[in-house]
């Protein structure tokens, strides 16, 4: 069968960011798990927000973080210096809930707050 992973989350960026993240799920399109991304039709207003969410297994959460870690470093486009940001819990069916969260260039990995393990109930 395999072990399985709930990815589900969001980035934050602004419209220039947003088109380089398009381009960097299109590089990595395996046909399969990337139908998880959902973006925007079309921007409005200042902020673009971009969501994955999908049951994956174990072995495509490298091709994932390989995804964010290459959208958090995206340099920022505007004046105020603002990288991509966002957040992600991924539960493990064994090893349980750990939260990404995407900050200033990196993917940075802990343990899922308890607050949030209603999620996998």
């Amino acid at each position: 069968m395999g072990v399985y992973v709930s990815v589900r989350g969001w980035l934050e960026c602004e419209e220039k960011q947003l088109a380089a993240i398009q381009e960097i799920i299109s590089a990595h399109d395996d046909g399969f798990y990337t139908r998880g991304w959902s973006l925007p039709r079309e921007p409005f207003n200042w902020t673009c927000y971009v969501f994955y969410g999908g049951d994956i297994r174990q072995q495509a959460v490298d091709w994932v973080l390989g995804q964010l870690g290459s959208i958090a470093r995206l340099p920022a486009s505007d004046p105020d210096n603002d990288l991509v940001r966002g957040l992600f819990f991924a539960s493990h069916e064994a090893d349980g809930m750990s939260e990404w969260r995407i900050h200033q260039g990196q993917v940075l990995i802990s343990s899922g707050d308890k607050r949030y393990r209603y999620l996998d109930d």
